[in-house]
């Protein structure tokens, strides 16, 4: 694999993407208005305790409170002795209204949904997560080798103190990392730690102390894998401050950061921009003809595999098995461009050989090993049906660059101009049989005003039979589809 990192920053907004092989395969986007709350620490107000929910609304200074559970409270005195809070601890017991609390955000706001809390706070580096509230040495189970993970857990208790609060956690990327890059990493984190105790001392209930780095910086110190060729940044000092945090936690990336001062736009040379746009359209067509249809809800999202225009060459069971194994590899490349998480339920087209679905299935669960997030995949039903889980920690692509449509509000329909015809005929009747008046104005969309004139202008004859009143329509531009009134005059 072949992977490019490219960085486009403007005064009010940064995107990264992130090509495989010159593929689009992930898109970051962050907002000076939105930027991400996932991994600030806040001094916390209690404003609200709910013992039937076992949880409390915590302020932090956003436009929503956020939402801290029971569970995500931290108790020293248990987990010193490496017990888990019992599940019959009241949340009363822990947090009281009006209190002061450090918490540190879990999940960004998501609809209307506040930010999720913990108090377990976590420190991320390159190599390690420090606990301050845990304790011992955990390593990182995407870390196979065993020889490999005694030798890192080796390394870390070497440096760390019997009388040293906090714990660590030895990341995926500190494979075959050497003794002192692994110290120099733990110095950093427990120096920050003091400076964010320090500053929770002073300040003020529902301010931040803590905020984790940029998206540019994040991405560099955590997703950057063995196999980036190259990271391009169109604004200079954006480059510059990569490339100074570059040399100071990952000297392995530093020379591959470039600054891009080519005229034209970066993300246009590599078609960026025509790739978002397709990763919000609800159609994406596949190669061979066929297509999936992706359908966001509240609750989840749904994945509908046709098979089009693509007719195989040997039978229907072949073409089917084609189409979905193209899918399984197109739904994996979807769900982390598109940044799809929660409950997904995927439609596979029907088959009846046991072992192709049994491919079908191990083909998507290749094609997501490549994903960050975590995936949880379900057996395919009888139906064909595939339910899986994939982690959400920030909000989706479609839910980030756009918002419900003001006509249909998020029903992705409206009412045809026949039926708000009908319901012009019931208005007026309703109107002339409550109130007395001399004449009678409609106002509505041109494309309604111009079926009553034609198609449905005998409804309005007999309207003006039965109300005894002339009637006038009037085309009203600003007005949509299902807008209309009834004017008495």
């Amino acid at each position: 694999m072949r992977e490019e990192l490219l960085i486009n920053v403007t005064p009010r907004e940064v995107r990264a993407a992130l090509l495989d092989n010159g593929v689009l395969q992930e898109i970051y986007i962050e907002r000076a208005s939105r930027r991400g709350l996932v991994g600030n620490v806040y001094k916390g107000r209690v404003s609200r305790v709910l013992p039937g929910m076992q949880a409390a609304f915590i302020d932090i200074g956003r436009e929503r409170t956020a939402f801290l559970h029971a569970s995500d409270i931290a108790r020293p005195e248990l987990e010193e002795e490496g017990l888990a809070p019992p599940a019959t601890k009241s949340i009363n017991e822990l947090v009281h209204e009006g209190g002061e609390i450090i918490v540190q955000v879990l999940k960004d706001p998501l609809g209307t949904k506040g930010a999720r809390l913990t108090t377990h706070i976590t420190l991320p580096s390159r190599f390690l997560v420090f606990m301050p509230k845990g304790n011992g040495i955990g390593v990182s189970t995407r870390i196979d080798d065993e020889v490999e993970r005694e030798r890192l857990r080796e390394f870390a208790d070497s440096f760390v103190s019997e009388d040293q609060e906090g714990g660590f956690i030895v990341r995926t990327a500190a494979e075959g990392i050497s003794m002192e890059a692994m110290r120099a990493d733990m110095l950093y984190l427990q120096k920050l730690w003091d400076l964010v105790q320090s500053k929770a001392r002073v300040a003020k209930p529902c301010e931040l102390v803590f905020e984790d780095l940029p998206l540019e910086s994040r991405i560099v110190r955590d997703l950057l894998g063995a196999d980036m060729e190259r990271i391009r940044v169109d604004n200079e000092e954006s480059f510059r401050r990569l490339r100074q945090f570059a040399e100071t936690f990952r000297l392995d990336v530093a020379q591959m950061i470039e600054h891009y001062t080519a005229n034209r736009p970066i993300f246009d040379v590599y078609g960026i921009d025509d790739e978002i746009q397709r990763a919000l359209e609800r159609r994406v067509p596949l190669k061979s003809g066929g297509s999936l249809i992706f359908d966001q809800t509240e609750a989840l999202t749904t994945i509908d595999v046709n098979t089009g225009a693509y007719v195989g060459h040997r039978n229907l069971e072949e073409t089917i098995f084609r189409t979905n194994l193209e899918a399984a590899q197109a739904i994996a490349r979807q769900l982390r461009l598109r940044n799809l998480g929660g409950i997904i339920i995927i439609d596979f087209i029907d088959m009846t050989n046991a072992e192709h679905r049994a491919q079908i299935l191990q083909s998507l669960e290749k094609n997501l090993l490549a994903d960050n997030a975590r995936t949880h995949i379900s057996e395919v039903s009888a139906l064909g049906l595939i339910e899986m889980t994939r982690k959400r920690t920030r909000e989706s692509l479609e839910h980030v660059l756009c918002q419900p449509c003001p006509t249909c509000e998020g029903r992705a329909s409206i009412k045809t101009a026949e039926t708000v015809c009908y319901e012009i005929y019931r208005e007026v009747l309703r109107q002339s049989r409550q109130f007395d008046c001399k004449e009678m104005m409609v106002l509505a969309h041109q494309d309604v005003i111009e079926l009553l004139v034609d198609e449905e202008s005998d409804l309005i004859a007999g309207l003006e039979t039965i109300t005894g009143n002339p009637i006038r329509l009037q085309t009203e531009t600003l007005y949509s589809l299902e807008q209309h009134d009834v004017v008495l005059m």
